[in-house]
């Protein structure tokens, strides 16, 4: 080759290697409108407004209770008031209801004093103040009920062990440092799962066979010992909340230090006594429950959903477990709509019941509206609620699949939002990470792509839709409010819920203006489920 050309063709290589490497284009933001919704929900925010009238004046939001129905009207209505369409209650089946207005326990014997104990849902009440002596007993299955038969009529149960207390020096406030978040941006692959369903069956069917056996042995009530530790009563549910269904007899929840008090006197041979008066009752006149649903039409056809669940356990108001995160979802369509917002896809709004029974109201909803899963015809399992038995096969979807874009969940306390999960869904993940540069500033820049679960982003993830929950700072939801009766006001963090209100409303927005949809993941195939040799036992 001539010299002259073999310089021109070094001098075109270094040029062309200057030159910018063609990339994926970036995500679009929108500046402008960012600088208008911090504005608004900075300057104007309603979300602690939402959250005193939700937690403060209505209380507690049981699922089928009359403060949940409470709940369902006045959030309908108040959406409405704002201007969203077809704000509306989608139905579902759920069970009978239930409520109670009194729970007092005394220790008559050997000291007289009030001890600290609240019901469980669903549990009958004692009708009136009932007397009896504490027997402690340790039932783990239907084999144990042998050596308890004729021996417990008028007797008050302790079926617990005590425990030790957990580690005071452990902060009860929790923030993300940035190493932690450091952490979950590195990907682990995850191990196989045990199936929690297993685990279910056997705990929903003993429960049926230790209802059954304590009625017929006449036994007075059932203590538990409280998880959390500091006077905390960690409630959730007993029972049955089906209408002809065994509630079993009246069972409570107690402080661990005098639940552990009381164990170590029936250790020592000394007999105790209580008096326990607890006033409860079903409401069985309406089996349904129901979301609430509202929207911002958009121009063109697609959806985008945030969500977060009303209802709530009985004992605290359900503040952070999740009014305060129903209150960011409603703040968040607050500001667009206070913005004139007019969305290519529709905004929709979903607020969810029966989440704490096992993510029901979503469950339900995307059933009706987007797509069927066919679950397990096995014989032995027709006695459970569906949601314990095995999917199996494809998906059905509806016409509304196609159409849907996103689903974005907030549940985890009312702390402020450090980023979001991205449910091992790559393809999001820069999606996601140029629309949280707006907020580095206030604390919101982590993508993870690592899986969460226990919400109802789940119900849209089953279904092969996009589902995403954000990573929230938990402050001490774990350690205190988490289903007890702290689950206060008190524990929430005005500015926290500002941010997450800004950071909720900016995401349903740019979903809704973007070109195209939020890239999904492979549809989920579900195969059908080995049986274990122990699934027919019983345990606890």
């Amino acid at each position: 080759m001539p010299r002259h050309l073999a310089s021109a063709s070094i001098l075109y290589f270094l040029l062309w290697a200057l030159l910018p490497v063609p990339t994926a284009e970036a995500e679009s933001v929108d500046w402008t409108m960012v600088n208008r919704i911090r504005d608004e929900g900075i300057h104007r925010s309603e979300v602690m407004a939402i959250l005193e009238h939700l937690t403060d004046e209505i209380g507690p939001r049981l699922t089928g209770s009359p403060q949940m129905a409470e709940a369902n009207d006045w959030t309908r209505q108040q959406l409405a008031d704002w201007g969203l369409e077809n704000a509306h209650l989608d139905a579902f089946e759920f069970g009978r209801g239930w409520s109670f207005t009194r729970a007092s326990v005394h220790m008559l014997a050997p000291e007289e004093m009030p001890l600290m104990a609240l019901p469980v849902a669903w549990t009958p009440g004692t009708g009136k103040a009932v007397r009896g002596e504490v027997e402690k007993i340790k039932i783990e299955s239907e084999k144990d009920f042998e050596k308890y038969r004729d021996k417990l009529a008028g007797k008050i149960l302790f079926v617990d062990d005590s425990r030790e207390l957990r580690d005071a020096s452990e902060p009860a406030i929790k923030r993300y440092t940035d190493s932690e978040l450091d952490d979950l941006e590195v990907f682990e692959i995850p191990g196989d799962r045990p199936s929690f369903r297993q685990r279910m069956r056997k705990r929903w069917r003993f429960r049926q066979q230790l209802n059954d056996f304590l009625v017929e042995e006449k036994a007075l009530a059932t203590v538990r010992i409280s998880s959390r530790d500091g006077g905390l009563i960690r409630v959730m549910g007993g029972g049955s909340r089906e209408p002809d269904g065994n509630p079993g007899v009246p069972s409570l929840m107690m402080a661990a230090e005098q639940y552990n008090w009381i164990v170590r006197l029936l250790d020592k041979k000394v007999t105790v006594k209580l008096e326990i008066d607890v006033r409860s009752r079903f409401h069985d006149d309406d089996t349904l429950a129901y979301n609430t649903i509202a929207e911002i039409p958009g121009s063109e056809p697609g959806l985008v959903m945030a969500g977060a669940h009303l209802d709530s356990w009985h004992t605290g108001t359900g503040a952070t477990d999740n009014a305060s995160s129903c209150a960011v979802v409603m703040e968040a369509v607050r500001i667009l709509q206070a913005l004139g917002v007019r969305p290519r896809r529709t905004i929709r709004v979903a607020l969810w019941s029966g989440e704490e029974q096992g993510l029901l109201g979503s469950r339900a909803y995307v059933e009706k509206h987007f797509g069927e899963i066919s679950y397990s015809d096995d014989p032995e399992l027709q006695d459970l609620p569906l949601r314990m038995r095995d999917p199996e096969g494809e998906v059905e979807v509806k016409p509304a699949h196609e159409h849907f874009s996103v689903y974005f969940n907030l549940d985890n306390g009312a702390g402020k939002l450090r980023g979001i999960w991205a449910q091992e869904n790559a393809a999001a993940v820069p999606i996601f990470e140029a629309w949280l540069e707006p907020f580095h500033d206030l604390g919101a820049d982590t993508v993870t792509t690592r899986n969460t679960y226990g919400t109802d982003h789940q119900a849209y993830e089953a279904v092969g839709l996009p589902g995403f929950q954000f990573i929230q700072d938990g402050l001490d939801y774990r350690s205190r409010t988490h289903h007890t009766n702290f689950d206060t006001l008190d524990h929430v963090v005005r500015e926290d819920l500002i941010q997450a209100s800004i950071v909720m409303a900016s995401f349903l927005y740019h979903a809704a203006m973007r070109d195209e949809a939020i890239p999904r993941k492979p549809m989920p195939k579900y195969e059908k489920a080995e049986k274990p040799d122990s699934e027919a036992t019983s345990g606890h």
